[in-house]
C-alpha cells in the first residue's frame, strides 16, 4: 500500500496531498503565490502529522515539474528532491499541462471529451501562454511550449477539430479567438489529480532520476535589474 506525497507549486494556487494505495487521504492548498516557499515545508509537516503518518512512511514523492511559475517550480523541485534524497525514496515528475488536461477530462460535464483536443493554458504574462495539446487519450499532439497568442493561433488544429481551452491563460485567447470549433471552460486543478497520475507511474515504476531532474521552464528566465 504505497504512501505518496504529491506537491504542486507550479501555478498561483499551490497544493499538496497524500495518497495511500491510490486514494487521497489528506490535502492542503495555499492561494497566496508569494507565500509558496514559506508555506510548503510547514504544510507538509502538519499534513503528515494530522494524517497520522511520519515522513519515513513515504514510499515516493511526486511533483509537477512545469511549466509554470519560475519561483514555484524551483521551490517545489528543491523540496521534492531534498526529501527523496534524505528518505532514499523515488521521485515522480509530471508535466503541469498534462495534469491540467487530465483534470479537465475528469471534470468535463457537457459531453465526453471523445474526439476533442484538450488545450491547457498557463498565463505567462502579456499575450504569452504556456500551452500544449492533448487528445482524449492523453497523448501529446503539440509539445509544451511558450507561445504569443494572436488571432491565427491554433488555426491548423481548429480547422478540423473541436478544441477545449482552459486554464488561466485561456481567458486571453478567448477574447481574440473567433473559431466555432473553439470551446472554453473552467476547471479546478488540484494536487489530487497529480496524485492519480503519480500512483499510476508508481505501480509501473516510472521514476525520475533525482540527480538529473530539473524544472521544465519551457522558456528562459529573464529578470530586470534596476540601475
Amino acid at each position: 500500500m504505497p504512501l505518496i506525497l504529491n506537491i504542486d507549486t507550479a501555478t498561483e494556487i499551490a497544493g499538496i496531498c497524500l495518497f495511500k494505495n491510490g486514494e487521497p487521504i489528506a490535502s492542503v492548498q495555499n492561494t497566496d503565490q508569494k507565500d509558496h516557499a514559506a508555506w510548503l515545508h510547514v504544510a507538509i509537516e502538519e499534513m503528515m502529522k494530522n494524517a497520522g503518518n511520519k515522513m519515513h512512511d513515504l514510499n515516493a514523492i511526486a511533483i509537477t515539474s512545469g511549466p509554470g511559475s519560475y519561483t514555484g517550480l524551483r521551490v517545489g523541485m528543491a523540496t521534492a528532491k531534498g526529501l527523496c534524497y534524505a528518505l532514499n525514496i523515488p521521485l515522480i515528475t509530471e508535466n503541469t499541462l498534462r495534469v491540467m488536461a487530465f483534470a479537465a477530462q475528469q471534470q468535463y460535464k457537457k459531453d465526453s471529451t471523445n474526439g476533442i483536443l484538450l488545450c491547457p493554458m498557463i498565463d505567462a504574462r502579456r499575450m504569452e501562454v504556456f500551452t500544449a495539446i492533448f487528445n482524449d487519450e492523453q497523448e501529446e499532439i503539440m509539445k509544451a511550449s511558450a507561445i504569443v497568442l494572436d488571432e491565427h493561433s491554433f488555426s491548423f488544429y481548429l480547422e478540423k477539430n473541436k478544441m477545449l481551452f482552459f486554464g488561466n491563460g485561456s481567458k486571453k485567447w478567448e477574447k481574440i479567438c473567433n473559431s466555432p470549433n473553439a470551446h472554453f471552460a473552467e476547471f479546478e486543478f488540484t494536487s489530487v489529480y497529480l496524485g492519480i497520475l503519480a500512483y499510476k507511474k508508481f505501480i509501473s515504476n516510472q521514476f525520475t532520476d533525482i540527480i538529473y531532474s530539473e524544472p521544465v521552464y519551457t522558456k528562459e528566465f529573464y529578470t530586470h535589474t534596476g540601475k
